[in-house]
């Protein structure tokens, strides 16, 4: 039992990655000396999804978080990275925390602005008319980011996505919670650290390239667990480490979009960036994430939908109305038409059958006007000076339900934990914590 938890929000991590201590010496030796598992995440097995589950201890079909982005009927729009807490339903484990007298931080989680923790630092940039964008962070207390500009600088977003996305970007999460552990010292403190995302999807999870992240992000937790071991929570720190999936290698890319366009069910209209889906005339469209698509779809087309996405090379499974329960994902939220990849391929956003078709902010690092989630962000063309159009160089991903051990993350224990199971879910954690943490867990809903 600990009255400090450290959670490590580790996206990528896997077993294997944990076996060789010449590689991870850090979280090799954490594992040695408590427990070490698997963790089947929920479906999508994306991260907004995911941490929403490992929140609430509910699935997706019971706490609404359907992927990293959301279709909003009444203003026919889609919507990623929302941000702000109340798109998760039921109670989570920063209630469980402040239930029982305790106080909570995070760190760059998704969905967490406005949540019951103590502290909240997210990425928060101001965006200005004229395009420029200012450098900030939403915090919770008000002021709390002010502090920490003053001792760190901005939390370098640069390289937090984009190409230029790096270690650089978790160094500063790590050194902001070292701050806040001299402060204040929070009874859980929930960490994000996003780096071994970048290498994996740029060049594969079993790469030269992700073994140097690996290193890279080791070192960093290495240093940290120094000055936790020098601190006022060193008597009883205990860290969580928990993955919030696997890596696929991928090899081919879906295009849901381009299908639908060419079957005549998607249609376009002309914006200032040129031409764009017109959710509102279309019969059909795709809003996609890794290897799942939500597709939303009139009622009278949901048949020729299901038949033009089946047919597409790469597409797994298909599921409507009812059967999409069979991977809980049937809540009100999701698509009319749920489309899973094979974990070899994942889906791309792009509607447009030229490239020359494609709106300007397909070039740019713009992750809330398109209708999905572009890893082909983390490259960058040096003829064009900007984001290339060329899914095929993504080389990892993930999304797909967990039906082998390869889709499975690691969990860790630093000190023998209540959860002895060797295979857990992403809904087990909340209770996993709260045991941890020798507190109750409050009704979920």
């Amino acid at each position: 039992m600990t009255q400090h938890l450290i959670y490590l929000s580790i996206p990528g991590l896997r077993p294997r990655d944990i076996d060789d201590p010449s590689v991870t010496p850090t979280l090799h030796r954490w594992a040695g000396g408590g427990n070490v598992g698997r963790i089947a995440p929920s479906f999508p097995s994306v991260t907004s999804t995911v941490q929403a589950s490992t929140w609430t201890g509910q699935p997706p079909a019971r706490h609404g978080v359907i992927a990293n982005g959301f279709y909003h009927h009444d203003r026919k729009e889609v919507e990623f990275w929302v941000g702000r807490n109340d798109c998760v339903t039921g109670s989570q484990i920063w209630d469980d925390v402040a239930a029982a007298g305790l106080t909570s931080a995070v760190w760059h989680a998704q969905n967490i602005k406005d949540a019951a923790a103590d502290y909240i630092i997210t990425p928060e940039p101001i965006h200005h008319d004229d395009g420029r964008m200012d450098l900030w962070c939403y915090a919770k207390p008000e002021g709390l980011y002010d502090k920490l500009l003053a001792e760190l600088g901005h939390f370098p977003l640069q390289h937090y996505w984009g190409p230029m996305a790096n270690i650089e970007s978790t160094q500063w999460i790590l050194k902001a919670a070292r701050w806040l552990i001299a402060e204040h010292s929070p009874n859980l403190h929930y960490i994000y650290l996003p780096h071994l995302d970048y290498a994996s999807q740029k060049f594969g999870p079993n790469s030269p390239q992700a073994v140097t992240a690996l290193r890279e992000l080791d070192a960093e937790l290495a240093d940290f667990d120094a000055f936790v071991k020098q601190s006022p929570i060193a008597n009883d720190a205990v860290y969580l480490v928990v993955s919030e999936y696997a890596m696929t290698v991928v090899s081919g890319v879906v295009y849901p979009n381009r299908a639908l366009h060419e079957a005549g069910l998607l249609e376009t209209k002309s914006t200032d960036e040129g031409q764009c889906i017109d959710f509102a005339r279309s019969q059909a469209f795709a809003m996609v994430d890794h290897q799942c698509a939500h597709i939303y779809a009139r009622e009278d087309a949901i048949a020729q939908v299901e038949e033009v996405i089946r047919q597409l090379p790469g597409v797994a499974e298909v599921y409507s109305g009812s059967d999409r329960a069979k991977v809980a994902i049937d809540h009100p939220r999701s698509g009319d038409i749920v489309a899973i990849s094979r974990d070899d391929h994942w889906f791309a956003y792009y509607w447009w059958l030229q490239d020359s078709e494609a709106p300007r902010f397909a070039h740019t690092v713009d992750i809330h006007r398109k209708p999905g989630y572009d890893p082909v962000e983390l490259f960058f063309d040096p003829a064009t000076k900007s984001i290339p159009l060329d899914a095929t160089l993504v080389k990892g991903s993930h999304g797909v339900p967990p039906a082998a051990d390869h889709h499975h993350g690691a969990v860790i224990c630093s000190s023998p934990s209540p959860h002895r199971d060797p295979t857990c879910r992403d809904t087990d954690i909340r209770s996993l914590i709260c045991n941890l943490m020798n507190i109750k867990t409050l009704s979920p809903m």
